[in-house]
């Protein structure tokens, strides 16, 4: 026999011998395994219940670490943000946000200081009627043989016209005190005595020129009511009390009252007007200061609110003109004519999209917008510089026009919310972004009244603000006549110093409308 075949029976016998042994198990044994088996798979089922619910409770802490992680990234990009790519004012840069970055992306390579072929500048000659004291200036001895020379101007002989040199100094400062003596005169015919009265202009313990000095120090220069006090008093020689400076400063406000409402009054006559605003204080409480820039003046009044109602008082239930701004709602609500939305803050609200992106969309909505923007700007700069005159700029921007509402309407239903809600903005108001194109006198951005703004912001940051509604219509009057004075180059402490007069004088003060002929 082989050993395949001893091996195959001994395995048969074997086989054989496990039968003859083997008895089926009992029902009682069966129903125990059952029961075994199903305490088993309960276990195994419980414990995938318990991965389940692990898995979904994880599921949920990795959405929420999302959502954390989204917001927080939201808040550093808020934080990161400046007045270059948003719409927040430049005041705000510094500790609030990433300073912005001034000067130029790239260092040139020029030497600071004029370039080869600028134009030299210097300070002209005063003619001689404006040279108040010459003084001839000798010299002691010959040069060439060292004899000495006289020193007298009748004992010297010249040649050639004198060199001239001129500098400007100051007179020393001291205060004019002006005493107004009113002697009780006798009249011969009945022996009684009469006194004249004060001149009107004479009334306080102060002249006109220097209350206008005050009210002047204080809204145009933004210098505190203590240091214009010092300043009287150690540059001036005048000592004033911190009172007499507050009285002399409403003293001023009351005489520009009658031009400033003249002002007011003009305001919904004009064909165009910028309008912004901005934060204000009044003994801790919030308001807000207007500006609106007209072509010959600026306004300014400080309002409780900063919605439509305050351009309602100021221009009337509707306005015929055309009304330049941001796109702040309260200018929605009320103006429905034409408008000019500002280039400048949607240019930075690009910006602001493009330096935190992170979708393909905002990538490629922001690229395209900036080069319409260039294209933009560079057709209106041939216009400015009249390489292109009103109509050839009418007909080169149709296409741009075009390619702007296309765009704003190919991301309205983009993923990237802001995104989404810039082109949304595009596509409902893009009229209104291009009113410049057609109009004379409209320009593309709101510069003028951020730059009219900016004095007052350097204001609140000085004095924080009124304490009371007396000090916010002085502060918005004085704003007023200053800047309208720095517009129409007029002498803004010499009109003051008039206006004082006049009011003293119980006449008007002069308008700060322009004459028309």
């Amino acid at each position: 026999m082989s050993v395949r075949a001893a091996r195959h029976a001994s395995s048969k016998h074997a086989n054989a011998s496990r039968r003859a042994h083997w008895h089926p198990p009992s029902r009682e044994e069966l129903q125990r395994q059952v029961e075994q088996q199903q305490r088993e798979i309960e276990r195994l089922q419980k414990q995938v219940a318990e991965r389940d619910q692990q898995i979904t409770d994880r599921e949920h802490q990795i959405a929420d670490a999302e959502k954390q992680i989204a917001d927080l990234e939201r808040q550093l990009a808020a934080r990161q943000k400046n007045s270059t790519n948003s719409s927040k004012p430049p005041s705000s840069d510094g500790l609030a946000g990433s300073s912005r970055q001034r000067g130029r992306r790239k260092k040139s390579k020029r030497k600071p200081g004029g370039q080869k072929g600028h134009p030299g500048h210097h300070r002209p000659l005063a003619p001689a009627a404006q040279v108040q004291e010459v003084r001839p200036v000798l010299p002691v001895e010959c040069k060439h043989c060292g004899q000495s020379l006289p020193q007298q101007l009748d004992q010297i002989q010249t040649v050639g016209e004198a060199q001239r040199h001129q500098v400007t100094e100051l007179p020393p400062i001291q205060p004019y005190v002006i005493e107004y003596q009113c002697p009780k005169v006798v009249c011969p015919a009945c022996w009684e005595g009469t006194r004249a009265p004060l001149p009107e202009e004479a009334q306080g313990d102060f002249g006109p020129q220097l209350m206008a000095l005050i009210a002047y120090l204080t809204i145009y220069c933004r210098m505190p009511r203590r240091v214009v006090e010092g300043f009287l008093e150690h540059v001036l020689g005048i000592a004033m009390s911190l009172g007499s400076t507050q009285k002399c400063w409403e003293q001023a406000s009351a005489a520009v009252a009658q031009p400033c409402q003249e002002l007011e009054k003009q305001l919904k006559n004009e064909p165009v007007l910028n309008s912004d605003e901005t934060g204000w204080r009044n003994n801790g409480e919030k308001r807000y200061l207007w500006a609106l820039v007209a072509q010959s003046f600026v306004f300014y009044t400080v309002a409780k609110t900063r919605s439509s109602a305050v351009l309602m008082h100021l221009l009337g239930a509707v306005f015929a003109g055309i009304l330049c701004s941001d796109r702040f709602s309260a200018y929605f609500k009320y103006h429905k004519g034409l408008a000019q939305l500002c280039w400048a803050h949607l240019k930075r609200n690009i910006l602001g999209i493009q330096d935190f992106a992170k979708t393909t969309d905002a990538e490629r909505f922001c690229r395209d917008a900036l080069a319409l923007y260039a294209r933009l700007f560079r057709l209106w700069r041939k216009f400015q510089g009249s390489l292109i005159d009103r109509d050839q700029l009418i007909a080169r921007s149709i296409p741009l026009q075009k390619r702007w509402f296309a765009l704003a309407e190919q991301y309205l239903d983009s993923d990237d919310k802001e995104v989404r809600n810039l082109a949304t903005a595009l596509f409902q108001h893009c009229g209104r972004l291009f009113t410049f194109i057609e109009h004379p006198g409209v320009e593309p951005t709101n510069n003028c009244v951020e730059q009219a703004l900016r004095i007052a912001v350097q204001l609140r940051k000085i004095i924080f603000g009124n304490r009371s509604a007396q000090g916010e219509v002085a502060t918005a009057r004085l704003l007023t006549v200053t800047q309208t004075c720095k517009m129409q180059g007029r002498n803004a402490l010499g009109y003051l110093t008039e206006a004082i007069v006049c009011y003293r004088r119980h006449q008007p003060a002069p308008s700060l409308l322009p004459q028309r002929r």
